[in-house]
């Protein structure tokens, strides 16, 4: 257990809610991995005082902060984000400099991972999204660095599709076309795409049921992650002949990517080792009493 001292560096996470997040069990191990003498810590932030928090938390020399809903699209116009992050339109990370909070986002690098750990190749085929919000954008972001050339995006809200299509199109060159959200569309899709991604929020309530059947093969990734493992969409895909993983390794990998950003000069140097993926996301399995996912392009 980490004694506090005088000169313990704090870090942490904010949100609304936060008493549900898994950042602080991961983090403060990946701390006491690298013998850092650093806490990380949740911070329960109302949106109408986000302003007043950033400022109050630089203030208070907090060396880094983790930044979940609904905060990620506000707090970019309060930070000094980096290109991906302007890019995708949201922060989720972000570290103290003497005059203000440098900023990046570590979404689109944990979904990046997770299909490295699926070794699931988007160049070929074309993908199939669900959701068009601010994890949408993060996925998207990574699906244009891993070769993707066309998303299918199926939304409940039509006009949430056609902005992000519009937002999109200077960005980046992929074909992102809208499906309705009707099942005959997303069979039709799904005949042509071999991943399948779903970054809505169906899933987080106990009772969801994912709307769809989805049936073909390929790999299928939620970015909705349960302590005990299924969720709706990926009990879905399963069932449907899919190579499933919830939102669990994205939640670690990013994690991953944020501890590189703050401890930046201390990896590089070798001072201390960057936590390994696969072996951070079985310690956070345990920890859940949950089974092992099977991620083959993380390793043994």
């Amino acid at each position: 257990m980490t004694v506090i001292r005088g000169k313990t560096s704090l870090y942490g996470i904010i949100g609304d809610p936060i008493s549900h997040s898994l950042s602080p069990l991961f983090q403060n191990h990946f701390l006491q991995q690298t013998k850092q003498d650093a806490i990380y810590t949740p911070f329960h932030v109302l949106p109408d005082t986000l302003n007043l928090a950033l400022l109050g938390l630089h203030a208070a020399h907090i060396q880094g902060l983790n930044i979940t809903v609904p905060h990620k699209e506000t707090a970019l116009h309060l930070v000094k984000a980096d290109a991906d992050a302007r890019m995708i339109g949201a922060v989720n990370t972000i570290k103290r400099s003497e005059n203000e909070w440098v900023a990046t986002n570590t979404d689109w690098q944990g979904f990046a991972a997770v299909l490295q750990g699926l070794q699931a190749d988007v160049s070929n085929a074309p993908v199939l999204l669900f959701g068009a919000g601010g994890t949408a954008k993060a996925v998207i972001h990574a699906l244009a660095q891993a070769g993707a050339k066309k998303i299918y995006v199926c939304n409940r809200s039509v006009e949430r599709v056609e902005q992000l299509i519009y937002q999109s199109k200077d960005k980046y060159a992929i074909e992102i076309i809208r499906l309705a959200w009707q099942q005959d569309d997303i069979n039709q899709a799904c005949t042509q795409c071999k991943t399948i991604i779903n970054t809505t929020s169906i899933g987080l309530q106990q009772d969801d049921v994912f709307p769809f059947s989805i049936t073909g093969g390929g790999v299928a990734i939620d970015a909705v992650y349960k302590p005990k493992g299924n969720t709706a969409f990926t009990l879905t895909a399963s069932s449907g002949g899919y190579h499933t993983a919830d939102g669990l390794p994205m939640l670690i990998a990013q994690g991953i990517a944020s501890f590189a950003f703050w401890h930046h000069d201390d990896i590089q140097s070798g001072h201390i080792n960057l936590p390994d993926g696969l072996e951070s996301l079985h310690w956070v399995e345990r920890q859940l009493a949950r089974q092992p996912l099977d991620l083959p392009g993380w390793g043994t």
